[in-house]
């Protein structure tokens, strides 16, 4: 994360640190000063360091006073003994910030990395995106046909929309979405998040149009009475419950990790495995025994990299945010659950698909 964020002699200063302890702080983008994650950060926090004039080398200093709970940070910037610039940092204004550069970090790529990169040496051109369009399109209506194709796609349309809409909201550059045959769709920004909350709100928000688009379509069939709609909803729900599960890289897993990691010691941690364990139990209790499964292994594999949790970049959630993010994505789960349920029980044998396979 970044904490500070100004101009020293008419160039940028800029700090970044994650909550390990390692901070680095660079002066018109070049390293002036750096602290490890082992050593001793008691307030204040001080990086002495000199940055090249026309009269020669001059002395700075950039002094921290870090509060933890609420997250404060208050910063000096002074030079030649006088202070040149001073300001806030809290949570509120990294979650309104944009990453101005990404730091060296060592990522495990996977396939979905691969696919990423892949889509990032492309991106720039429009017609590989009618391209990948076309060819899902081509693609569902082999598997299936062509009016299936175009609901899908419509749907997974109006999913990748709500992590757009996210984006921009925090002001993140976008490059679209891109719908990739066989596998679904893809938003794609041009930067990286700042903080768990931006993390949480880009991952939900795509659930959460999909959950939009099935009450719509819910809506429409108690107006009509056309099974259509009906199945549009179901299935839509079905997608997208199946997108929150909590595997990375899903949306699920997406918010899942933002929570466990957000906590600390080893209360967070019990309480963690409880909800997972809660959420398995009352799977199985409902008859959903696929969904119980796939929530233990996929609660199972962001537990195993809550070790890493300090090393990261990101400003964790407060504990206002670790509950209403656990709040906000129980209850779009449950609201999916409850779509699938209802319309199962309408005795149509089409609307029982979703919940059996739920129950597999």
């Amino acid at each position: 994360m970044e904490l500070v964020n100004d101009e020293l002699r008419g160039r940028p200063l800029r700090l970044e640190a994650n909550m390990a302890g390692w901070q680095a702080l660079f002066w018109d983008n070049q390293l002036v000063s750096q602290r490890a994650a082992s050593e001793d950060h008691i307030n204040p926090v001080k990086h002495l360091f000199e940055i090249e004039t026309d009269d020669g080398m001059l002395a700075c200093e950039l002094v921290l006073q870090v509060q933890w709970q609420p997250f404060e940070v208050e910063y000096q910037v002074i030079a030649a003994g006088e202070l040149q610039s001073q300001g806030i940092t809290d949570t509120s204004s990294l979650n309104k910030s944009t990453p101005q550069q990404s730091l060296p970090i060592k990522q495990r790529i996977g396939i979905a990395g691969l696919a990423s990169l892949a889509l990032k040496l492309m991106k720039s051109a429009k017609v590989f995106k009618a391209l990948l369009a076309v060819g899902s399109l081509a693609a569902y209506s082999w598997l299936f046909s062509i009016e299936f194709a175009l609901v899908l796609i419509a749907c997974l349309v109006f999913h990748e929309y709500g992590h757009l809409r996210a984006m921009r909201y925090f002001g993140f550059p976008t490059k679209g979405m891109y719908l990739i045959p066989f596998v679904g769709g893809l938003a794609v920004m041009d930067s990286r998040v700042n903080t768990r909350w931006q993390s949480v709100v880009i991952a939900i928000m795509g659930p959460m149009f999909g959950l939009f688009l099935s009450l719509l379509a819910l809506l429409a069939y108690m107006l009509t009475g056309n099974i259509i709609f009906a199945a549009i909803a179901s299935f839509n729900c079905l997608l997208n419950l199946f997108n929150l599960l909590p595997i990375l890289p899903l949306d699920g897993g997406r918010v899942l990790q933002a929570i466990t990691f957000s906590m600390h010691g080893v209360v967070g941690l019990v309480v963690c495995i409880a909800g997972a364990i809660l959420g398995v139990v009352i799977s199985y209790s409902l008859g959903l025994a696929l969904l119980g499964f796939l929530l233990l292994v996929g609660s199972a594999e962001i537990l195993f990299e809550w070790r890493s949790r300090h090393h990261s970049l990101l400003l964790p959630l407060d504990r206002y945010g670790q509950i209403f993010s656990t709040a906000w994505y129980v209850l779009t789960v449950a609201a999916f659950v409850a779509i699938i349920m209802y319309l199962a029980g309408s005795g149509d044998q089409l609307l029982g698909l979703p919940l059996e396979m739920l129950s597999s």
